[in-house]
């Protein structure tokens, strides 16, 4: 394995296989890496020969480097920027009603009650 990579660097490949779970980045000619499916880019890659084929040079940040196993994990995605998120989609707050109508009930006590002082509340309130 070359001494000179490092992780955290970002380098130019040539993608010399495609496999479902990944594809195969040269790095030189003695070395080459993993791009996880996951780390092609950013949201669902269903189909990996949609983004990319044998021969595509691409920009890849080293993840991982495994000596004993000789083997690098790489991201095109990390060397991307990230898309930013319609305000349509963003996630709305859900509303918590049940602890609303707990709270609305509260007999005006204030701080910590043990659960022996409680449950027959409880108990009381889960058979409304």
């Amino acid at each position: 394995m070359s001494e000179k990579i490092e992780i955290g660097t970002i380098l130019t490949g040539k993608v010399t296989g495609i496999q479902p779970y990944g594809a195969f980045v040269a790095l030189d000619e003695n070395t080459q890496g993993l791009v996880h499916i996951s780390e092609i880019t950013h949201g669902y890659v269903k189909d990996i020969n949609e983004h990319l084929k044998v021969g595509d040079e691409v920009q890849v940040k080293v993840l991982s480097i495994d000596e004993k196993a000789g083997k690098i994990g790489l991201s095109i995605r990390a060397t991307e920027e990230a898309p930013a998120q319609p305000a349509a989609k963003a996630k709305k707050p859900r509303k918590r009603q049940a602890a609303a109508a707990i709270m609305q009930e509260d007999d005006g006590q204030q701080g910590f009650n043990t659960l022996k002082e409680k449950l027959q509340e409880w108990i009381e309130q889960s058979q409304r």
